[in-house]
């Protein structure tokens, strides 16, 4: 399998992931195909169950795959051996967990908390790249706060200053909001946001929150361990909001979400496609039933029998 160009920071290819445990198998994933592009903020959603955190770890280099590839930054993860991984983990990847126990030390500052993995790695200008870090997340005058002192929104940007310690050049955040209130998740989102425009990074956001397809260019849905459907936005914010003053959504029976967002299917490389639940009861058709697909014209069309 020949690797991806360089624009492409992750491509997976009929992605097969499969779990043992006495003597049963359950598959995550079921062949899942996703290409992600160097500097790209994309989101990825999905129920739970769906397959969305073990892709997570395979990303973040955790977990490997049963079947199928996956390069990520020009590396075949299939390939690498324990030194080279531990390699990616360190220099490659950054992650932001859900939960800030696994992000955050709690008897250290936030600026020592961002010193950490430099640390570790033997970086110099430890202090000095960790208050940049953390005025960049907007804390410059939180860096000598300890954990038990800030918000947790606060906390889930030190997370964020943690993980771009060691200037990865890919980003994972698993639920990074999921443990906050609206408004500090759009602040958080904000950050993501502006950590990708000003540092180039790329941004895969992990979360079941179907809301941020709301300020996400574009959000891969997976299902049943698949790729499913993907949101991709049609119109910039600024000019929905324009439309929206104007009554041009309104008028239209258009919502702000759905004018900015086209939602479209995805076929797999061997040319199959999921459907909706709801569109098959429509149909009166079950999950593993039979319908008939007729070409007209430009146009495919399924029917029940």
């Amino acid at each position: 399998m020949l690797a991806p160009p360089d624009s492409v920071m992750v491509r997976c290819e009929n992605l097969v992931k499969i779990y043992k445990s006495e003597g049963v198998e359950v598959m995550a994933l079921q062949g899942l195909d996703l290409t992600v592009e160097r500097g790209e903020l994309m989101a990825i959603v999905g129920a739970s169950g769906s397959g969305k955190s073990t892709l997570l770890n395979m990303l973040g280099g955790l977990d490997k795959p049963s079947a199928g590839s996956l390069f990520i930054d020009g590396k075949d993860m299939l390939k690498l051996d324990d030194k080279e991984l531990v390699s990616y983990m360190r220099d490659v990847v950054g992650f932001v967990w859900q939960n800030n126990a696994r992000n955050l030390v709690p008897y250290l500052t936030a600026r020592q908390n961002v010193e950490l993995p430099m640390l570790l790695k033997g970086s110099k200008n430890r202090q000095h790249r960790a208050e940049m870090l953390l005025d960049s997340v907007g804390l410059s005058k939180r860096q000598n706060s300890l954990l038990a002192q800030m918000s947790g929104g606060e906390q889930q940007r030190v997370a964020i200053a943690i993980a771009l310690a060691n200037n990865p050049r890919l980003l994972l955040a698993d639920e990074p909001t999921g443990a906050v209130d609206t408004k500090t998740a759009a602040m958080v989102l904000d950050v993501f946001k502006k950590i990708n425009k000003e540092l180039g990074v790329t941004v895969i956001i992990v979360t079941h929150d179907v809301n941020l397809s709301k300020s996400i260019d574009r959000v891969v849905s997976i299902r049943d361990g698949k790729t499913a459907t993907e949101m991709i936005r049609k119109h910039s914010l600024e000019d929905i909001a324009s439309l929206d003053s104007l009554g041009e959504n309104r008028a239209n029976g258009e919502n702000a979400e759905n004018a900015a967002h086209e939602e479209l299917a995805v076929l797999d490389r061997a040319g199959r496609l999921q459907l909706p639940k709801e569109y098959l009861s429509a149909l009166g058709v079950k999950g593993g039933g039979k319908v008939r697909v007729e070409l007209e014209e430009d146009k495919i069309i399924i029917k029940g029998q």
